[in-house]
């Protein structure tokens, strides 16, 4: 499948007309379209661009509400419960990580605990923005159960992704990683681009491994058995317990601590998506001088960029280098967009009577 290079200003400007005809104001529209470009510009093309037809539809069946606001539950000085109240993912979690930031402003420590909300784009997103005033950021949500546990067929964990940021020179650490093999919207990608995806990714409703792109995501599409299997894979051999494991903390971490609905029931209740995150801003001041414990981490930092590569490798990356030098490119160059993508684009823009044309 082909891509075309798309200007980031056409993209945003774009985006940005697309939510403000679904009803949102300019502010709002732009943090829904600065979470969503941010994906593409970073080379995360499952999360960018290509979900506007999952919000499209979300706000057509209105799992999505647009003139809804989120709504604090229970507040400390420490922390925050938050109903999202059907509002778009985006509003939610910027809005509840700005809490959590503000609280770790006034005592080192904040935490923004989310249910009833939706898709939230990446998590590194909101990570990144504790990192960027200056504190270590997490971020992690649930999402529709796609993923089995170790040694089960039924689907019953998201791909429940979690991002860890903490300030450092030249390039910030950024770790934005789901807690599966691989995310269903990565599938979503090869699927339009008629491609296999690699083994060990998923498996069938009888348990055994498929490669088929188009029929992993037929079988996520509905209730019932086979998906994407967690880190590790589908055995404890090369650690898909572990990964289990991490998935398992995140849905602690979410809906267990927000009354929220677990994963294998996010996306199944009728009009409601029901997802739930966390949000997390540490103050690491706390343990010391801010800039001595930055250095320290950048120090290390180097020294793993410089440690002694194996044979064939050209460098050795930390973790935020790769969006970084995407994000330079993309800038610059244009961000490839899906052939496929580009004509969900084009009946977004019929359905809203929107002149694509101009955009291109």
């Amino acid at each position: 499948m082909s891509y075309k290079k798309c200007d980031y200003k056409n993209l945003k400007e774009l985006c940005n007309n697309v939510f403000e005809r679904f009803g949102y104001n300019k502010e709002d529209s732009n943090i829904i379209t600065d979470v969503l470009l941010m994906a593409d510009l970073y080379g995360i093309e499952s999360h960018g661009i290509q979900r506007l037809v999952l919000y499209y539809n979300g706000i057509k069946n209105g799992r999505i509400k647009v003139n809804s606001k989120m709504k604090v539950i229970k507040e400390t000085p420490l922390s925050v419960l938050v109903d999202g109240n059907k509002e778009m993912g985006q509003l939610v979690s910027k809005n509840s990580m700005d809490i959590a930031i503000n609280k770790a402003k006034i005592s080192g420590f904040g935490m923004a605990v989310v249910k009833n909300s939706n898709h939230f784009g990446i998590s590194g997103y909101y990570a990144k923005m504790a990192a960027d005033q200056g504190f270590i950021g997490i971020s992690m949500t649930n999402t529709q159960a796609v993923v089995l546990p170790t040694y089960s067929k039924r689907r019953m964990l998201g791909t429940n992704p979690i991002a860890i940021s903490m300030p450092a020179k030249p390039i910030p650490f950024l770790l934005d990683m789901s807690t599966s093999v691989v995310t269903r919207g990565k599938m979503e990608v090869y699927s339009k681009n008629n491609e296999p995806i690699p083994e060990g990714w998923a498996l069938d409703e009888e348990g055994k491994i498929i490669t088929d792109s188009k029929k992993i995501i037929e079988i996520t599409d509905r209730e019932g058995l086979g998906g994407i299997l967690p880190l590790g894979g589908h055995s404890e051999k090369f650690g898909g317990h572990k990964g289990y494991g991490l998935g398992l903390a995140v849905e602690m971490f979410t809906s267990i601590l927000s009354g929220g609905f677990t994963s294998d029931n996010v996306r199944f209740s009728k009009g409601v998506d029901g997802v739930s995150h966390t949000f997390i801003a540490i103050d690491y001041g706390m343990f010391g001088d801010k800039n001595e414990i930055e250095k320290r981490m950048s120090d290390y930092m180097q020294k793993l960029r410089d440690s002694e590569k194996v044979q064939g490798a050209s460098r050795i990356y930390t973790h935020g280098e790769k969006e970084i030098e995407a994000y330079n490119d993309r800038i610059k160059n244009g961000i490839p967009v899906n052939q496929n993508t580009i004509k969900e684009i084009e009946d977004i823009c019929d359905y809203l009577k929107l002149d694509i044309a101009r955009y291109k």
